[in-house]
């Protein structure tokens, strides 16, 4: 017989055993979740989630460490290393208890050779850290004995010689000592520097000379540069690297300054060659260390030139010193095509670079003077040919000392030209532009270098100028030679551009000495700025055709090629200015008369831009001659007469400008404006004080525009057609009216006024009306004022406002009376059929 339970027994049964189950598998889970928390912080947690809530751990979750185990022991280790540094020093040096110095150095010799010792020991049982601070205390150690022991048994020694004996034992000891511990990593870079310091005591210590300093430094970065190449620890190559710049560099800047500074050639020679060993070092380490490649052969390319520079230079002046350098310069840049790597040829070449550099910088002054001397002359315009070219600069910058100018800069111009080839396409259009720009300033410099007379330093610069202009244009033509890449053309044409210009206006400066001088320079510029635009334009436009029809400005090349013209027509037109000025000026004209004769230059460009229509030099060209009519304006401004002539001529000639579709808009307001200031100054001159005389010019002008834009445009505003004209004449003539005692002027602005309102009524234009009416209210309000204010003082008090209450009665009737009308009629239309 089965005893089988029923189905509802056997079902509470399982689902007792399934609660149990459950609650015990909740426990496992979060029991498993804090111990996960323990062990990985961040790990995540179970993919299986709890199938019911959990209650948190009965204990609190540990917070994570902020520091690690390894920084914590670092910290101690060093912490301790550093007191215990400081307790040797105070028990060497300041003393303890009543132990002598020589007990205190036995101590210490003891403590010494334990501290030695104990990192050996540390090391075998992994310590690696406490024998690091246990090796550094140890180090510190080794320096207490040796001043205990100069204090027992060498009181009487020389300090820097028993210290610079000290610190190469003690160099030599740490060094083997990191040899034989090469775990530790603080002896061996401490022997290194400490190895720095022997060679220079010694040579303080037998009062040597700097030039024997300096062999001792360069000795110790000979040392350095040896550890370097030869040596495996990183560290202690690293600090030798450094140490090597430190000693090395300060051995050839000591040796330089002697260099530079030595009286004769044979004082010269001895640090030119320390300068010589240490630029061979650097130049091996620049070989052999890639890294430093590029300083190491840059400080050796300086270091020769300034060791073979330096041995001519006590025997030369100092112009042909800096010629001696240059040319050292120059041999370095053709010794470099030896084998040697790029980066050490860089450098090398760098160095010469610097060296051309600096000559370059040292004719500075002498350029800008040649540039811009003369200006020290223009208070002596005229006054007659200087006796040489560097009289007529005016100031003397040291000329003796600058006569190798032209040299050193021909010298540096032809490097740069044979440099071409050598260099980077990114930096041969600069290498070119370069050359050309030293070249022209060597030419510049030449008559005030040699002293050359006025006539022969004017005929130079001019000569330049012509030069200069011609190689400018001649490379912007489509038959120029293109060897070199068209952006090096361009570099080339652009820079001799701007010397051209510059030098015509040095030359247009130094032609101011004497008045024949000065119309010759100034005509010969003239023709050659009007040359060089006229044969840029034929070469575009040729260059256009060239191109199957394209239009010039389609051309290659042909935007520079135009601007490069617009500049020359600029600057010719600007010479014609000066050139007029100084031919009237040599007439005998006085001022006022010249400014007449210069407004000949605009309208002869006026007449040029009409033929040039819209061509891109016409605008440009046309701006700079509007400057000589503000020129002119300026020389007659002492007489208003003539301004208001000057102001009237330059408005004829905008007027005619005005004639040409495309400059009518600008053109005819100017043309405008001049007329209206023309009449301005004539009325000042001719003491005229009344303001309708002023006014008047402006107003009838603007309403005929007015009246011609209502024609061409009906919905324009009556404001904008009437309005500025009118009030241009009625509000200056009401403010004068309500001044003026008498009744002439307040009569004839009434009559204006209402004539004004009653065009305005008839044409239903409400700027006039409003205008008009306006000004006629104010003006008769102005007349009837005196006779209102005795009106008003004889009346009484009361009588004002009863007539305010009369009449405001009076509109309460009327307005009624009108209510009563219309409602009349709407009944008499309703009464209709």
């Amino acid at each position: 017989m089965e005893n089988v339970p029923r189905p509802a027994e056997e079902l509470a049964v399982l689902d007792g055993e399934l609660a149990r189950i459950e609650a015990r598998r909740a426990q496992l889970l979060a029991r498993r979740s804090y111990l996960l928390t323990l062990l990985r912080p961040a790990a995540p947690q179970s993919p299986v989630a709890p199938v019911a809530p959990v209650a948190p751990p009965p204990w609190p979750a540990p917070r994570s460490p902020e520091t690690s185990p390894p920084s914590v022991q670092n910290a101690l280790l060093a912490l301790g290393g550093v007191l215990l540094t400081i307790a040797a020093i105070a028990f060497t040096v300041v003393s303890w208890g009543a132990m002598g110095i020589g007990g205190r150095s036995v101590v210490l010799g003891t403590v010494t050779v334990a501290a030695l010792a104990a990192p050996a020991l540390l090391l075998r049982r992994a310590l690696a850290s406490t024998a690091e601070a246990v090796g550094a205390l140890a180090l510190v150690l080794t320096v207490l004995d040796a001043y205990a022991l100069y204090r027992v048994a060498l009181p009487g020694a020389d300090p820097l010689g028993y210290t610079a004996t000290v610190c190469a034992v003690l160099a030599a000891v740490w060094a083997a000592y990191g040899l034989l511990l090469d775990r530790l990593r603080a002896p061996l870079p401490a022997a290194v520097l400490t190895a720095q310091l022997p060679l220079p005591l010694w040579a303080l210590a037998a009062g040597a000379s700097q030039l024997t300093l300096a062999w001792a430094l360069l000795a110790t970065a000979a040392g350095n540069i040896a550890m370097v190449l030869w040596t495996k620890p990183a560290p202690a190559r690293s600090i030798a690297g450094v140490t090597a710049w430190v000693t090395g560099g300060s051995a050839l800047l000591i040796a330089g300054g002697l260099s530079v500074t030595a009286g004769t050639p044979l004082d010269a020679l001895r640090p030119g060659l320390m300068l010589l060993a240490g630029a061979g070092l650097a130049l091996c380490m620049a070989v052999r260390v890639p890294g430093v490649s590029f300083a190491g052969a840059l400080v050796a390319g300086l270091a020769a030139i300034t060791a073979t520079g330096g041995v001519p230079r006590p025997s030369l002046s100092i112009g042909w010193a800096v010629v001696g350098y240059l040319l050292c310069g120059a041999a370095l840049l053709t010794a470099v095509r030896a084998p040697l790597p790029r980066t050490t040829v860089h450098g090398l070449r760098t160095a010469a670079g610097v060296v051309v550099a600096g000559a370059v910088l040292w004719t500075l002054p002498a350029t800008a003077m040649a540039l811009l001397g003369p200006m020290s002359r223009a208070e002596a315009v005229w006054s007659g040919a200087p006796g040489g070219a560097r009289e007529a600069l005016g100031t003397d910058p040291g000329w003796s000392a600058m006569a190798t100018t032209p040299l050193v800069l021909l010298i540096a111009a032809g490097l740069l030209a044979a440099a071409y080839r050598r260099l980077p396409a990114s930096a041969r259009p600069a290498a070119l532009a370069g050359a050309t720009a030293l070249g022209w300033a060597a030419v510049l410099v030449l008559p005030a270098a040699l002293d050359l007379g006025y006539a022969a330093a004017v005929a130079t610069h001019l000569a330049l100028t012509a030069g200069a202009l011609t190689l400018a244009v001649y490379l912007r033509l489509p038959a120029a030679p293109r060897r070199p890449a068209p952006s090096a053309l361009s570099a080339v044409s652009t820079t001799a551009l701007i010397c051209a210009l510059a030098g015509a206006g040095a030359v247009s400066l130094l032609a101011l000495a004497t008045e024949t001088t000065t119309l010759i320079t100034l005509g010969v510029l003239l023709a050659l700025l009007c040359g060089g635009a006229v044969t840029l334009n034929t070469a575009v436009t040729e260059a256009g055709a060239a191109t199957d029809g394209a239009a010039p400005t389609e051309a290659p090349g042909a935007f520079l090629t135009r601007s490069f013209q617009a500049l020359l027509a600029c600057v010719a037109v600007a010479t014609a200015v000066a050139l007029l000025c100084a031919a009237c000026a040599s007439a005998g004209l006085r001022h006022e008369h010249i400014a007449l004769a210069v407004l000949a230059v605009p309208a002869a460009v006026a007449l040029l831009g009409a033929r040039l229509r819209r061509h891109p030099v016409a605008l440009p060209i046309e701006l700079t001659a509007a400057g000589a009519g503000l020129l002119a304006v300026v020389l007659a401004s002492g007489h208003p007469g003539t301004v208001a002539l000057v102001l009237a001529l330059c408005a004829v000639v905008a007027a005619g400008t005005a004639l040409r579709p495309e400059r009518r808009p600008a053109a005819g307001y100017l043309a405008a404006a001049l007329f209206v200031l023309a009449t301005w100054v004539r009325l000042y001159a001719s003491d005229v004080a009344t303001p309708e005389a002023y006014t008047l010019p402006v107003t009838i002008p603007a309403l005929v525009v007015g009246v011609l834009r209502r024609r061409g445009d009906p919905g324009a505003s009556s404001w904008t057609a009437y309005g500025p004209g009118l009030a241009a004449t009625l509000l200056p003539s009401l403010v004068a009216a309500w001044g003026d005692p008498h009744w002439a002027r307040p009569l004839a602005l009434g009559v204006a006024a209402l004539a004004v309102t009653l065009v305005g009524a008839r044409l239903r234009l409400q700027a006039l009306l409003v205008l008009g009416g306006g000004v006629l209210a104010l003006d008769t309000l102005h007349e009837l004022a005196p006779y209102i204010v005795q009106v008003v003082g004889a009346l009484p008090r009361w009588l004002p406002p009863a007539l305010a209450g009369l009449l405001l009665l009076a509109v309460g009737a009327t307005y009624e009376r009108r209510l009563h009308d219309a409602r009349r009629l709407r009944d008499s239309l309703g009464r209709m059929r």
